[in-house]
């Protein structure tokens, strides 16, 4: 309805204008007519008023051409009233504007009167799309709280089935621990109780994690290249042997601030990626780099690429690409690395029936602690 009325009313105010400028015409006309007039029965004409109508326009910018080509302008810059060109331009506006009247006196043309909308009318104008802007930005703040705490409540909800998983999981877990003893006293090959024992530390890292879920992890500095190694053998030993894994690490320590767990959660996330990528074969190799302030960390793989479109696409949460993929994986390495290391993930590279290159980024430390 506002909208409506604004329109409305604009054209009304419109309407009163050209009302004016035809007044204007008019006086106009009288005082062009006036010498003949005068001249014809010796009766002078009262110019006055004539005169008041035609100074009194201090609104509506205009042209006069007579039909001599003379032309008389009002409300223009007065520093280019002189530029023929400039006038030209402005009665090519006018004429857009709003419809030429003519000054006519017994059926003869005497000129011709171009004028344009006041500023008044013109910031009117632009009323209604500014108003426009503000619903729209009215509304997209709506939906941005909207959506914001729609998601807290998502978020909630997961922290919370994550926090429930990891207390589920502790039960069997001691379980576990208790029965590992009790075949380390009985004659069963230690290479064996080695390897359960290797499991069972993965399920307490694993059930860490879940309970880290929804809170602020603590930052400890630690050596990367070290980090980085223990959890992709553990995924070496573990994986198809059709898979190739390879490693280029520095021979030094890199101190980095990081949280154990969520970090080599990370690296198994886009190790696990990696492969699935490659339908369990192919060659994968991780590559360690550093300059000044980072450390860079690439997990390159051979497997069917990602289309350059979708190179941010991966990182959100329910994106895959899989069958039978939740598209949690890429997500959860985004929010642990972006959001809890103050580092970067993106898609270095990638190439379809080639393979792709994800790199980590993160900020070194001094010394390690």
């Amino acid at each position: 309805m506002i909208l409506w009325n604004t329109y409305n009313f604009f054209q009304k105010f419109k309407n009163e204008e050209r009302a004016k400028m035809e007044i204007w015409a008019n006086a106009q006309q009288t005082l062009i007519k006036a010498p003949t007039t005068a001249g014809t029965d010796g009766a002078s004409v009262d110019l006055e008023l004539p005169l008041k109508i035609l100074k009194s326009n201090k609104s509506n910018p205009m042209i006069l051409v007579s039909i001599e080509g003379y032309t008389q302008s009002q409300n223009l810059d007065e520093k280019r009233e002189n530029d023929s060109l400039y006038i030209q331009q402005k009665i090519v506006q006018f004429e857009n504007e709003n419809h030429p009247i003519e000054v006519i006196d017994d059926g003869e043309k005497l000129a011709t009167l171009y004028y344009g909308n006041s500023d008044l009318l013109n910031k009117l104008k632009y009323y209604p799309m500014a108003l426009l802007l503000i619903i729209v930005l009215f509304g997209s703040v709506v939906y941005f709280f909207y959506r914001t705490a729609k998601i807290s409540d998502q978020n909630k909800l997961w922290a919370g089935m994550a926090k429930e998983t990891a207390h589920q999981i502790g039960t069997p877990l001691s379980s576990l621990l208790g029965w590992t003893e009790l075949l380390k006293t009985m004659d069963v090959d230690t290479s064996v109780t080695s390897e359960i024992e290797k499991d069972i530390d993965r399920l307490q890292t694993i059930t860490e994690r879940f309970s880290k879920i929804g809170s602020i992890p603590k930052l400890e500095v630690k050596d990367i290249i070290a980090e980085t190694k223990t959890a992709y053998e553990y995924l070496e030993i573990r994986s198809s042997k059709r898979v190739a894994f390879a490693i280029d690490i520095p021979n030094k320590e890199i101190p980095v601030a990081i949280n154990t767990q969520l970090f080599s959660w990370t690296i198994e996330n886009l190790v696990k990626n990696a492969i699935d990528a490659m339908r369990g074969a192919g060659d994968l190799k991780i590559t360690i780099t550093e300059n000044d302030k980072f450390v860079k960390i690439n997990v390159s793989d051979t497997g069917k690429g990602i289309h350059k479109q979708d190179f941010k696409n991966v990182f959100k949460p329910g994106f895959t690409t899989k069958k039978r993929g939740w598209g949690l994986g890429l997500s959860l390495v985004k929010r642990i690395i972006e959001d809890y290391h103050k580092g970067r993930v993106k898609v270095l590279e990638s190439e379809i029936g080639k393979g792709t290159t994800m790199q980590i980024s993160l900020r070194k430390e001094e010394s390690m602690s």
